[in-house]
């Protein structure tokens, strides 16, 4: 394979990830799912590559950062949404008042997002 097809594949594959994190911010799955396609198909091309010219590993070491960058979004995202589901899964022990007008403690099943009313 040519330097400049080389060159143009790993242009691709940096502008993808960039579009895919833009994706991932907008929450637009159906765009990220095609990234992801395009990508795998990038990397199976770029993966037959036996060297990278030394004037283009500026365009590899630009990728790393921005594969470093959205792993680190989607692995701060996956934290997020895990610590909201624990909150909102804790048992959470209201204090009501019971005939004698003494608090008394009633548990609930925990789940605030259970979909029942």
């Amino acid at each position: 394979m040519t330097r400049d097809a080389v060159r143009e594949l790993l242009i691709e594959l940096r502008d993808l990830l960039l579009l895919e994190r833009q994706h991932a911010r907008d929450l637009d799955i159906r765009a990220m799912a095609e990234d992801m396609k395009r990508k795998e198909a990038l990397l199976q091309v770029l993966d037959k590559v036996e060297s990278i010219h030394p004037g283009d590993r500026e365009y590899a070491e630009e990728i790393k950062r921005e594969n470093l960058r959205n792993a680190y979004l989607y692995k701060a995202t996956l934290n997020w949404i895990q610590e909201t589901m624990e909150f909102f899964g804790k048992r959470s022990v209201p204090t009501t008042y019971g005939q004698t007008g003494m608090t008394t403690s009633h548990t609930i099943n925990g789940r605030l997002l259970s979909g029942r009313i």
